[in-house]
């Protein structure tokens, strides 16, 4: 291609002239023409592809004939089109419908839609196609040049252009070779498929060398291997200013750059360093973007007066994601939701984002703890009134509903605000986004999948690949811009949304529909030792303030619980880990959240604490009584976790429907992780102290409590006795 556009559109012209009624006329002017215009007329090759397309069929479906062979170049340009307009599924009917006819095309159209595919595949996370692809590149290219040879030396060929032409098939060929090295990796890294991934990677730095993308594959194998510090000296070495610009390429070298390096912060739990790397990365890309925007004057054509390649430059979205991921971390929710409730505004789709917005409106909303543990502002309001005197005084609570006026200011729960009622929305919506529950599907039919994906031409190491993931399935969701939801992180997703759920709708007073939810937790076959813990406390919960003591009884039952383990199984350790016994993973700081409660008998603890406030509301105080010393026995074992107290509890067996949030002088203060699916927690133990430790301060507000009541059937009791814990 020598780039003289002016002198090809001529020759079309003239033959445009002697026969109109060619499309592929039409076709090749409008694609000369945009390659005139450097690629800016997006719009113009658009419509006319359209067009075009109406003209010659009314559907891709309708593709089953030698016909649409003659028409392939205008399938490919459109899939090219969809690529760059980010519509995926659409380019990939339309790659694979090409694929289809692909043995009677040129040897350089095929290969251009392998290629296409492949980096479709890529992007909608379906690499086991994608290396199946890349096998039958690899035999096409290797086919191409063997039967290149034998022509050359049949006939001799020793002239000037001959031997130039050699000299440019072969780089050609060196160059596919690269990209398919460089493919193979990014394929691999979201199989996590460390091993096969490192034979690739020392291929792809041979072939490459020390150029930027190569640098940031290594970089990303490097950061699933735990090596974080070698991770960024990789992107350090990287050199971003030999890179031609994202005016030519479409991709902002920076952006990634300080994308990546917030990325590794993250897993190392340095949250604050890895904002602060986002942040710079948001910057580079409103930059990018501004420049683009100033190059496009017609607004009516939208994708036009920039090169086509630029329209998958901007990255914004996903980079308010990451920022929302890492400002929950920190612990700032509403700065958190303002950049996750952009980023659903595209990314609508996706269960997990919309769980991840709930979490904000609830950290948002919940005391912090210092309140919780001193018993402030948050918890006044709580007695309202005194009736009696002496052993007959009585105390009137708050009923539930004026307690949770908080989260009812008069304006709609649809509009978007970090409010319990947009967090019960959003929860809805993630529950509505899950697939419904199928049967498992046969292993048969697991192992009949890799075998038609991998073929007779699949290489051994993709076929060793796609056979070690083939008892997991091929079935997943798309969660875009996060990795797919496989069947495994599904059902702890699901776990995770109805423990969610249910706390909302204690919060809000709906105690039906908290029930609902905690049995529906209870009743998944999945279920982690923390979720199935939190799923008893709910329901009992719920029950007692629908008045059914012996149901909630027999939830608080301790032996209920057996296990707090998370229990969510870790898909980086799929292939195993390709180290040395000399090479130790480094330090990735807290990654694990402190489990809550720490142990079973923590956890027992717990359960007999609420089991005596049952028992006070059915006025059983023997069995009260032995509840309380059996947790006083459990607490001088060791040093107890400090419990985050809930909203409200129940108190009182002589005040109807009493609602209060007592706290006796054991456990109090711990925050437990607010979301059990992903690394992160917020502690703030706080050990127990004994009551002849006490103050002579607390000893008066004591007295004054109870009354100065003989025996102190419940004296000892000041602040939260129902625990109800935040997801």
């Amino acid at each position: 291609m020598t780039g003289n556009y002016d002198a090809c559109l001529q020759h079309l012209a003239c033959l445009q002239d002697v026969n109109k009624d060619d499309y592929k006329i039409i076709l090749n002017t409008a694609v000369a023409e945009f390659f005139k215009s450097n690629q800016t007329t997006t719009d113009s090759l658009r419509q006319t592809l359209n067009q075009l397309k109406n003209q010659v069929h009314s559907a891709v479906e309708e593709m089953d004939g030698l016909d649409d062979v003659e028409n392939s170049m205008l399938y490919y340009n459109q899939a090219v089109i969809l690529y760059h307009l980010r519509q995926y599924t659409e380019a990939i009917s339309v790659g694979e419908k090409l694929y289809q006819f692909i043995e009677p095309f040129e040897e350089k159209f095929a290969q251009a839609v392998c290629f296409l595919l492949v980096d479709l595949y890529i992007l909608t996370y379906q690499a086991e196609k994608a290396l199946h692809l890349l096998a039958v590149l690899e035999k096409m290219i290797s086919q191409g040049n063997n039967n290149k040879n034998g022509k050359n030396e049949a006939g001799n060929n020793t002239n000037k252009d001959g031997s130039n032409h050699k000299a440019e098939s072969g780089t050609l060929i060196e160059a596919a070779k690269s990209k398919i090295h460089q493919y193979k990796v990014r394929a691999y890294i979201q199989m996590k498929s460390l091993k096969a991934c490192k034979r690739e990677i020392k291929s792809v730095m041979n072939t490459a060398g020390n150029s930027a993308p190569s640098l940031f594959l290594k970089s990303n194998f490097e950061y699933l291997r735990g090596n974080y510090r070698k991770a960024v000296k990789l992107l350090n070495s990287s050199n971003i200013a030999e890179h031609p610009g994202f005016m030519k390429t479409g991709e902002c070298l920076r952006c990634m750059f300080w994308n990546n390096l917030g990325c590794i912060h993250f897993a190392m739990s340095k949250h604050n360093l890895g904002i602060f790397y986002f942040k710079k990365a948001l910057q580079e890309n409103d930059n990018v973007c501004a420049q683009l925007s100033a190059g496009s004057t017609d607004p009516g054509k939208k994708f036009s007066g920039r090169p086509m390649c630029t329209l998958l430059t901007n990255k914004r979205y996903e980079l308010l994601y990451n920022c929302g991921i890492q400002l929950l971390h920190i612990g700032r929710p509403l700065a958190a939701f303002e950049c996750l409730i952009e980023a659903v505004q595209v990314y609508h789709a996706n269960p997990r984002l919309w769980l991840r917005l709930a979490e904000c409106c609830i950290a948002a909303n919940k005391g912090t703890s210092e309140q919780e543990t001193k018993g402030l502002p948050s918890k006044k309001g709580i007695v309202q009134s005194i009736v009696g005197q002496g052993y007959h005084r009585k105390i009137v609570l708050a009923s539930q509903s004026i307690q949770n006026t908080v989260y009812n200011d008069g304006q709609s729960s649809a509009i978007p605000v970090a409010s319990m009622e947009f967090a019960a929305i959003c929860l809805r919506n993630a529950l509505l986004l899950l697939p419904e529950e199928q049967q498992d599907p046969k292993q048969e039919n697991g192992s009949k999948n890799s075998n038609q994906l991998g073929g007779n031409t699949e290489s051994n190491e993709s076929s060793e690949t796609c056979s070690s993931k083939s008892h997991d399935g091929d079935k997943f969701i798309p969660a875009p811009p996060s990795s797919p939801l496989r069947k495994q992180e599904l059902e702890n997703l699901k776990c995770s949304i109805l423990a969610c759920s249910a706390y909302v709708a204690l919060a809000l007073g709906d105690n039906l529909m908290a029930l609902n939810h905690a049995d529906k937790l209870l009743q998944q076959p999945k279920l982690s030792g923390s979720l199935k813990f939190l799923g008893h406390l709910y329901a009992a919960e719920a029950l007692i303030s629908l008045d059914r003591i012996s149901d909630a009884i027999t939830h608080l039952n301790p032996e209920n619980v057996t296990d707090v383990s998370l229990g969510i199984s870790s898909n980086e350790q799929d292939q195993g880990s390709d180290k040395g016994e000399n090479e130790a993973m480094e330090s990735s700081g807290k990654r694990a959240p402190q489990c809550y409660p720490s142990s079973v008998n923590s956890a027992r603890t717990v359960m007999l604490f609420n089991l005596g406030s049952a028992y006070c509301l059915r006025s059983e105080y023997d069995k009260a009584r032995k509840c309380l010393h059996q947790c006083c026995q459990e607490l001088t074992l060791g040093k107890c976790l400090a419990l985050r107290h809930p909203p409200y509890s129940h108190l009182s067996p002589q005040c109807p429907r009493s609602h209060s949030a007592y706290q006796i002088p054991t456990p109090k203060g711990l925050r437990p992780p607010a979301d059990l699916d992903v690394d992160w927690s917020e502690e703030s133990a706080v050990s127990d102290r004994p009551s002849q430790n006490r103050t002579s301060q607390e000893r008066k507000e004591l007295r004054q409590a109870d009354g100065n009541q003989e025996g102190g059937k419940l004296s000892s009791m000041k602040n939260s006795l129902w625990i109800r814990q935040a997801k």
